[in-house]
């Protein structure tokens, strides 16, 4: 057992830091660097915010400007302020967190289930808007008495505690080997305490900054201009403003990459690796592995971070139909009939048929029971009719003489038939020729039926 977990804790604060590091082995493509994680997501909170939580809040306390039933107010991407309100409620502090609106939905329940009050912003406006996150922080501060703006793009406990202990755990738990830190700016504070930290042991060790496409921080550090940033999906990392937690003199190298490659980075490491990654830890490690390619040396030693636990991008990353609405997933090229059967979303079989002799009252009855618009008349194994739920109910509410009569004295035409192996596009064409539905056959025997509404969501999936 690791000496640090031997002994009971008396507070859930005191979990906080000593995160494990692991060797990733199938996501890195052969790479010969070995490219190493520190799992941030291991903290008590979920993620590597968990640091500056307690260390912004008590370094307030020493300031005397937090006191007792006293406010803390964030500014935050979902993760700091988490950390903020699980401090916060054990210390016993009031908790309000403003989020820009393109945080997913669990980081804003997380916050609530902690307690935290949280004010939601809009993305797309610069940061001197009011209705900025950070500006709004900033006005709930000073609108309530005795509340601290934890402020951690600006506060020094930020980078501080980095120092203190995430650069301090890198340098040991690597024996002092490592020769490469890779990782993105949020706030800043975790690559400028980290850096400051590996380069006073070792000068020679590089610090490489990962920016989304989008942040302007990267240009900010290649070319020394302030420009504009532009939308990007991925959380908590790249800036429209630079921090002043960012000290870019510790950072060698600044690279930039897109939403695309951080998503794709984080799939891959869940279904390979069992690491369940957020967007940004797919950011960085992309951007490790890239960097220990270019390096291609055995006795290198690069790390990266896992920033938190991927289960709050269940709604975005991990969601097919956001990563294809956002151009992150492409669309199937070619699908077939079968392929519109299996997509479709019912308890009901895959095919539902009546006889010619069955009673108008019985095929209502079975439209009914299993929510369907539409039922094929089979005699034989062909489809000899077809009947649907509006003609039936339109002939009936006219004469309920009818509930009785046999449906092939009303009705209609049937369906069309078509492969299984069709292409879905010819599905389409045949239900823009009036037809409600088609059937589906496979060695010729009829196994499905397909309809506009289901040829419609596919389209929109």
């Amino acid at each position: 057992m690791p000496e640090r977990h031997r002994d009971p804790y008396d507070s859930v604060l005191d979990l906080i830091g000593w995160t494990p590091m692991l060797r990733l082995s199938s996501v890195v493509d052969g790479a010969r660097t070995p490219v190493y994680v520190k799992l941030e997501f291991m903290g008590p909170g979920g993620s590597i915010k968990d640091r500056i939580g307690i260390a912004m809040i008590e370094a307030a306390e020493r300031e005397g400007t937090l006191k007792a039933g006293g406010t803390v107010v964030e500014a935050t991407g979902g993760n700091t302020g988490l950390a903020l309100a699980m401090a916060a409620s054990l210390k016993g502090y009031r908790c309000i967190c403003t989020m820009p609106d393109k945080m997913s939905s669990e980081k804003v329940k997380l916050l609530r289930a902690f307690g935290a009050e949280v004010v939601i912003t809009p993305t797309a406006v610069p940061p001197d808007h009011p209705d900025h996150y950070l500006q709004k922080a900033r006005a709930i501060t000073a609108a309530t008495p005795g509340a601290v703006m934890a402020d951690q793009f600006y506060n020094e406990a930020n980078p501080q505690i980095h120092y203190e202990t995430t650069g301090r755990e890198i340098w040991e738990q690597s024996g002092g080997r490592v020769t490469h830190f890779v990782a993105s700016a949020g706030t800043g504070g975790t690559i400028t305490g980290v850096g400051r930290y590996l380069k006073e042991k070792n000068p020679a060790v590089r610090i490489v900054g990962i920016d989304p496409e989008g942040s302007i921080t990267a240009p900010f550090f290649n070319t020394g201009e302030v420009g504009e940033s532009t939308p990007y999906k991925v959380e908590g990392i790249g800036n429209d403003k630079i921090p002043g937690t960012l000290d870019l003199d510790v950072v060698d190298d600044y690279r930039v990459l897109p939403d695309q490659a951080a998503f794709a980075m984080a799939r891959r490491m869940t279904r390979e690796e069992g690491l369940f990654a957020g967007g940004s830890a797919g950011l960085m490690v992309h951007g490790a592995i890239e960097l220990a390619k270019q390096i291609d040396d055995p006795n290198a030693f690069v790390v990266s971070l896992v920033c938190d636990w991927g289960e709050r991008y269940l709604s975005k990353v991990y969601d097919d139909e956001w990563m294809r609405e956002n151009g992150f997933l492409e669309r199937s090229r070619h699908t077939t009939a079968r392929d519109l059967i299996d997509k479709k979303i019912s308890d009901a079989p895959e095919l539902i048929t009546v006889e010619p002799g069955t009673s108008i009252r019985i095929a209502l009855s079975t439209i009914t029971a299993h929510d369907i618009g539409q039922l094929p008349v089979v005699s034989d194994g062909s489809c000899v009719g077809s009947v649907t739920e509006t003609s039936l109910m339109s002939q009936v509410l006219v004469d309920t003489a009818l509930l009785d009569r046999p449906v092939d004295s009303v009705m209609a035409p049937p369906f069309p038939v078509i492969a299984d192996h069709v292409d879905s596009e010819e599905v389409r064409t045949l239900l823009t020729r009036g037809n409600a539905a088609c059937l589906v056959s496979a060695n010729g025997q009829l196994v499905g039926i397909v309809t506009r509404y289901d040829v419609v969501r596919a389209l929109t999936a």
